[in-house]
């Protein structure tokens, strides 16, 4: 098969990859293949942890794999979920800093599984010498991690590099890496490579330098950028988190990407996954497909691409017969009193939620909202919302009216919100905006909660009104 003769819809591959289509992410899963235990630069925002399930954030896996682990892994899971679109290496460490086992692991999947997509993400040290090799094993899709153009804030971002057996510090560091990523895109783009461009925005060092990165890089031809909030918790053990670096709000967030010129090649659907995430975004699987669970499923690989062969295109045709989404306009952040969406049986319903599986977050630590459509049948997850943290560390919460203000105009179209804890201030000014507030399902799934809110407004009409349990203001 030749590189770029992979299924695409309407010729355009990146149609199917939840990544790279605002459309495709709520149709189309992804799988991550974590075989790239090892990294050749060091990131101050950055700890991985290879063998984690209770963090969601890059850099984190439950099980690191052997290439033959990863194939029978992938093949079970594009049994399991008939709708998977692409396989790709996204870490723990860097794919490229692995090259053995992960080019071994992508072309056995290029031989026993020829209708899915194959992606990558690397920092782009070692992209240059791996372009050839990326175009030859039909990889569609690379992304590359930029966080600057300029040696001077790169030192600030990266420790150290480790290049061609040689630990390279500070300035000198960051201006062979930038050279080194950009030579890469260079190369990618001239092999017909599609390139998504990852940015992760951090207040006060590069906050103010992404416009200038951005226009680089669509200049040299990357079609996407992704603007990514920094994660920088005190939990996770990275120098940012430790030493007191502040996340990102929502507001700077959306500034940032405003000031990038334009919205066309922005993505903001990213949801910083795991490197071994599976399923779609915001509803990852992967604790269905443990090394053990794999060993045991008897997987039909002909008869499971004839299947994804059926749901793409049935998918593929529900996209291209859908009406264009008209843009809504901006508004500023108020707390404003609307009516609760309901519509022929179905209630509109955000969730906070950090695993995507459970009712898992406490209000004040939410920077993003689930709004899931639900009724008597499904629960549709139809979009997600960014939103300023109301709460900043365990003593500084409660504390900030516009972004209770912001996230309540981020709900006005939604009747109730569901969390494991909503403190007092924002549950008093949830109802006063009529948005029920309920804290009852904390730890439950998702899908078990939402069903229950549903099944009760059908039975009595309306959403009951939960008892408040006093909780931490820190809620």
């Amino acid at each position: 098969m030749e590189p770029n003769s992979r299924p695409t819809a309407a010729g355009n591959p990146s149609a199917l990859h939840p990544c790279y289509s605002p459309s495709a992410h709520r149709h189309f899963a992804r799988l991550h293949l974590a075989v790239a235990p090892k990294c050749n630069i060091q990131c101050n925002y950055c700890n991985r942890k290879y063998h984690c399930s209770n963090e969601s954030r890059p850099g984190v896996v439950a099980e690191l794999l052997e290439p033959e682990q990863a194939v029978r892994k992938a093949l079970a899971v594009g049994a399991a979920i008939p709708h998977l679109a692409v396989v790709g290496v996204a870490g723990p460490g860097d794919p490229l800093a692995n090259p053995e086992p992960v080019f071994a692991t992508l072309r056995e999947l290029r031989e026993q599984a020829p209708d899915l997509l194959l992606c990558l993400s690397t920092n782009g040290l070692a992209l240059p010498e791996h372009a050839d090799t990326l175009a030859e094993h039909g990889i569609h899709h690379v992304t590359i991690t930029i966080n600057c153009v300029d040696p001077d804030i790169g030192a600030r971002i990266y420790p150290w590099i480790v290049w061609r057996g040689r630990r390279l510090r500070g300035r000198e560091a960051a201006a062979l890496l930038i050279e080194q990523q950009l030579r890469g895109l260079d190369r990618l783009v001239a092999r017909g490579v599609q390139v998504k461009i990852n940015s992760v925005l951090i207040p006060g060092i590069n906050d103010t330098h992404l416009p200038e990165v951005n226009r680089i890089v669509r200049e040299k031809g990357a079609i996407l950028h992704n603007i990514m909030p920094l994660i920088a918790r005190p939990e996770h053990g990275t120098h940012f988190g430790l030493t007191g670096q502040r996340e990102p709000t929502a507001e700077e967030l959306a500034a940032t990407r405003s000031a990038c010129e334009s919205d066309e090649g922005m993505m903001s659907h990213c949801q910083q996954c795991r490197a071994d995430a599976t399923g779609l975004l915001g509803t990852d699987r992967s604790g269905e497909f443990s090394l053990a669970k794999v060993e045991a499923m008897t997987v039909d690989p002909q008869a499971a691409m004839v299947k994804r062969a059926e749901v793409r295109a049935a998918i593929v045709r529900r996209l291209e017969q859908a009406p264009r989404p008209s843009t809504p306009a901006v508004r500023p952040p108020t707390i404003i009193a609307i009516r609760p969406q309901s519509t022929e049986g179905s209630l509109r319903i955000a969730v906070g939620s950090l695993d995507g599986r459970t009712l898992d977050a406490h209000f004040g630590h939410l920077r993003e909202l689930l709004v899931y459509d639900v009724s008597a049948l499904e629960s549709h997850l139809i979009e997600r919302r960014d939103i300023a943290r109301y709460c900043h560390g365990a003593t500084t919460c409660g504390d900030s009216e516009a972004a209770l203000a912001g996230a309540i105009h981020a709900l006005r179209d939604c009747a109730a919100l569901l969390c494991a804890r909503v403190g007092f201030t924002p549950w008093r000014a949830l109802e006063d905006a009529g948005i029920q507030p309920n804290s009852e399902h904390g730890g439950e799934r998702i899908e078990d909660a939402l069903r229950a809110i549903h099944r009760e407004w059908r039975t009595n009409g309306r959403l009951s009104t939960p008892a408040r349990v006093a909780q931490p203001a820190s809620a």
